[in-house]
């Protein structure tokens, strides 16, 4: 993210024009917070339910008034006059403000899924009970499949360079500690 700051919230309320949260956590951002932003602010959340974005509070501000522009989109005003621009209500916008996942995308995850439902069938006593994460050739795997659909072709290396790089000509390409 070169060029770009990392600022704490409080020091960008006033000025910022788009706020996503992508926590997983309640009370990122605040009624509070909200009631500093600058004028039409954005406010989208795309890590958890509608507390990440403190909804409740916001329904609270004694006099604010909500308005809807359109379906999922709403402006809530101030009593001072200012307001911010609210996405789905606060709650997932992939959800809300689109139609859900692309089938695409659904597509690859769950194929993810089966991929590792029969690596665990098959390979039983390799697995404790335990949380893994997919190997990287089933991964890989996965990728693989989906290619067609993005009329990708990939360049398969020569022995000369699989050796090169050390890594089998038929992957996976990355080492283990690399996270796609």
């Amino acid at each position: 993210m070169e060029g770009y700051s990392v600022l704490r919230l409080e020091d960008v309320l006033e000025t910022a024009d788009i706020f996503v949260t992508a926590t997983g956590n309640r009370d990122i951002i605040t009624a509070t917070d909200m009631a500093s932003m600058k004028d039409k602010a954005i406010v989208a959340n795309i890590g958890h339910f509608d507390n990440e974005i403190d909804m409740a509070g916001l329904e609270d501000v004694p006099g604010i008034v909500k308005s809807e522009i359109k379906p999922q989109y709403h402006e809530w005003t101030f009593p001072d006059g200012h307001s911010v621009l609210i996405l789905s209500e606060g709650r997932l916008m992939n959800l809300g403000n689109a139609t859900g996942h692309p089938s695409f995308v659904m597509s690859a995850s769950f194929t993810n899924q089966v991929i590792a439902q029969i690596e665990l069938a098959r390979n039983t006593d390799k697995y404790e009970k335990s949380v893994y994460v997919l190997p990287k050739h089933l991964d890989e795997k996965v990728a693989r499949l989906h290619l067609d659909k993005l009329g990708a072709k990939l360049t398969e290396l020569t022995d000369e360079q699989s050796d090169y790089i050390s890594i089998p000509k038929d992957g996976p390409y990355k080492p283990d500690y690399y996270r796609y």
